[in-house]
């Protein structure tokens, strides 16, 4: 009984010890990024050459509606939009992102999803950038 005792300590032993090692290099792989990440990403930004973050954040905001996105959510300090529309059976939502870049630009990201499958269209973020380049270009002509 004692040896049975002993076998079965050991056993859950070295279950435990694969759990737990099968678990930590699943962990690490979460926050790898490969190179269609870096690129998706690179697709999804663009700098611009001003320091008002307020205006550039208004302007966001005009271009997701002018785009038929209700804004769900908007943060002055985070410098983050979220808004979503109904695209046939699935909701696309867009998070567009603006934070400083050195002294004199803002780095604008898009991030988009159509239903729960992220959005890796290069297209589709040019033509948010295309309509936000065209609405800066509006508010600085003071054309509403």
């Amino acid at each position: 009984m004692k040896k049975l005792t002993r076998y079965l300590g050991i056993s859950v032993i070295l279950f435990s010890i694969v759990v737990l090692s099968g678990c930590a290099t699943t962990a690490g792989k979460a926050f790898e990024m490969n190179e269609s990440q870096v690129k998706l990403r690179s697709i999804q930004t663009r700098a611009f050459d001003t320091t008002d973050k307020q205006k550039m954040m208004q302007t966001v905001i005009s271009t997701m509606q002018d785009l038929e996105f209700v804004i769900d959510k908007a943060d002055l300090v985070l410098g983050s939009v979220s808004g979503s529309k109904f695209l046939g059976q699935a909701v696309v939502t867009m998070t567009v992102n603006v934070r400083p870049r050195g002294e004199k630009q803002l780095l604008v990201r898009a991030n988009a999803q159509y239903g729960i499958k992220s959005v890796e269209d290069p297209e589709t973020y040019q033509d948010f950038f295309t309509a936000l380049e065209k609405a800066i270009f509006l508010t600085a002509q003071q054309v509403d």
